[in-house]
Formats: structure tokens, sequence, C-alpha cells
């Protein structure tokens, strides 16, 4: 379990500092169904979709060029170094050429259990012999908004950097690109998306815009020698200023990634074997006895144990008694007096014959007046 943040709180707060100075972006609204949406989604649902996984990247001749992974785990997080909440690790990392030109993408993102960006950092690379450039973005959630923060670095030297705040209140809906992979995943798994629900998201320029999902149905794919069946889910990302961008993911039933491919894209995802499916266990119903009625006395094993309890405590009184002799005489003495008086109530009659011998009671003359009252007959 991984624990940590990706930038110190200093950076951060002047980050917050310099996007104070701009004026705080106008957003689109989420749907209430992509709302609550997210919300249904609990960590049961979660749980089954925290593990690593691995494509290749295959151009249009059938040649491999690179290589996607993503990993999804437990971790904890804190911005200060004070306060640690749970959340989900998200990495993703993509490695490949285009026209011999070295490209690389990696998304390192903290999430809360509700799919909320906690702070996810992006950075492009294309490696032009002579001229590189490298796009690097942070987003943080800090202070009740969501800071994004661009720069972009040509030949090491940063030649812009752009800072835009955005209020976490006008952010309902909003599936950042790490909290994404997680979604469909969840998708994937319910073999379900929400139907007309708009969602908020960040455009390749990094900027608040709407993306939807839509589920093209079932199809068969090829992995090795073994056909199965397949998920498709489209995304779409609508930016403000430019066209949309929209991917097409087929998933197993587990919600492994089996092919991903960016519409318009020559280069696709595919998964190089079929992985091990990742199965629920349920916990097996508690067993349920019909309640069968015991007559101990027909049962032999019983009815025996039975007896010899029996044989073993009359032996026992018998002994006790034997080894107390007085006790025979003193009984005998109390019945004898009680067939005597004949009293009404044999309760008192026996509390008041026995209270001199109680060691709770203070010793008195042996021939005292019968005619004092009695403690007990107060409580008759």
């Amino acid at each position: 379990m991984a624990s940590g943040n990706l930038l110190s709180t200093v950076p951060v707060a002047n980050s917050l500092e310099t996007a104070k100075e701009t004026p705080i972006q106008r957003v689109p609204n989420a749907s209430k169904s992509a709302i609550e949406f997210l919300s249904l989604i609990g960590t049961n649902e979660i749980q089954p979709c925290l593990f690593e996984e691995s494509l290749v990247a295959i151009s249009e001749n059938g040649q491999t060029i690179g290589t996607f992974s993503i990993s999804v785990k437990k971790s904890h997080y804190s911005l200060d170094d004070w306060y640690e909440e749970d959340c989900y690790l998200v990495h993703a990392s993509s490695k490949g050429t285009v026209d011999s030109v070295p490209c690389t993408t990696s998304i390192t993102g903290y999430i809360t259990k509700n799919l909320e960006v906690l702070e996810q950092h992006t950075e492009e690379s294309v490696r032009f012999r002579e001229h590189p450039v490298e796009t690097r973005t942070h987003v943080v959630k800090h202070e009740g908004h969501i800071v994004v923060t661009k720069t972009i670095i040509e030949r090491d030297e940063e030649i812009h950097v752009n800072s835009s705040p955005y209020s976490c209140e006008l952010l309902q809906g909003l599936v950042a690109e790490s909290a994404n992979l997680l979604v469909l995943r969840v998708m994937a798994r319910r073999q379900a998306v929400p139907e007309n629900a708009i969602f908020l998201s960040f455009d390749s320029d990094h900027h608040i815009c709407t993306s939807t999902y839509r589920a093209l149905g079932f199809q068969k794919q090829q992995i090795k020698k073994e056909e199965v069946d397949v998920f498709v889910i489209e995304r779409a990302v609508h930016s403000i200023e430019g066209i949309p961008l929209s991917w097409q993911f087929c998933f197993l039933s587990d919600g492994h990634l089996s092919r991903r491919v960016q519409v318009g894209s020559p280069v696709i995802m595919l998964i190089p074997q079929m992985p091990i499916l990742i199965e629920i266990d349920e916990p097996d119903p508690h067993p349920v006895f019909d309640k069968i009625p015991l007559d101990w006395e027909e049962d032999m094993e019983l009815y025996s144990q039975f007896l010899d309890r029996k044989e073993e405590l009359q032996a026992s009184h018998a002994t006790y008694v034997r080894r107390h002799p007085e006790l025979s005489k003193l009984l005998a003495d109390f019945l004898q007096l009680l067939l005597l008086r004949k009293p009404d109530n044999v309760v008192t009659f026996a509390a008041e014959y026995f209270a001199p011998f109680s060691a709770q009671n203070p010793p008195c003359r042996s021939f005292q007046s019968s005619d004092k009252p009695s403690p007990f007959r107060s409580l008759v």
C-alpha cells in the first residue's frame, strides 16, 4: 500500500496564489444522472477493480511499437503531512514511437473513495532529436479549489506556465483522467453505462469540458487462440474549442482492458494474452437446520446417560448423609414438631424453626418466650 503526495504544500500554495490572480473559469454543468451514478459507486464495487494490467501498442502494419500499463491500488494521501486520508493511487503510462520519434505519456493520480481527484500529475513527452517538447500538468485540490497548472518545456527550458483555478462547488460530476480508468472498470463489471449522463472532464488543454459514455454492446475478440466476448464502451470528450475526442474500450467480464482504440488513430492497444479472470468469493449461505423434537426417553444414548447420572447423584447424596448423621436427627425433629403444631404457613414455621441455626442471628437464651413476635411473620 503506497502513501504520499505528488508535490509539497509550498509549491501548491504558490500555485494557488498565482491562480487566484486569474479569473475563475466558467464551467459547464454535469447532469444529475452523472452525479448520482458516481455517488452510488461503493467500495465493494471498486475493490475487485484494484489490479495491474499491461497492453501492447500495435501499428497499422501489425508491428509492436510500444506498451501501455495501468495500475490501481489502495493508498493514503496527505498534502500537508499532517492529515492522511484513505484513497486510491492510479498510475498509467504508455511508451512508444510514432514515425521513429519516441513518445511517452504518464498519469499519476490520488483519487478519493468517491472518485474525486485529490491530486494528479500528467507528463507528455515527444523527443524530437533537435527540439524535444515536454508538457507537464498538475491538478490539485486545495482550499476548496481545483488548481490546474500547465507547464510546457522545450529544450529543457520552461517557456510557458499557466494556472487556472476552479471552484470545487462547480465541479460535481468531474471525472479526471485517473478516475476515468476506475469508472471504466466499474462500468465494465456492471456491463452497463448510465444513459444520457453528462460528466465533466479535462480536455487536451486541461480546460473543463463535458464527457459522455456510451455502451456499444458485446463483440467477439480473438486473444491468442481463444475467442472471447468483450463489452465495448465509447468515451467522448467534448472540448469547448477543439474537436471532440473519442476512444473505444473493450473489456473482459472482470474489468480487464482487452482493446483500446482512439478514433482516428492508426495505433491499437491490445492485450497480449488472456489473463486470469478475477472472481469475487461470495460467502456460502448459513445452513438452516429444521428443529427436530427430542424425546430423550426414546433415545437410548441419552437415556443411558440419564441413568448413569441418576445413579451417580444418588450415591453422592447417600454418602453425604452417612457422613453427616446430625442431618437425619435435625430433619426428624423438625418434622415431628411440624406435625404436632400443624401450622397454616409451613414456610414461616420452617424459617422460625431454623432461624437460631443461622450465623447471621445473634445467640439467644435457649428458653426464651415463644410469645416474642417473629420477624418472619411480617414478610408474609
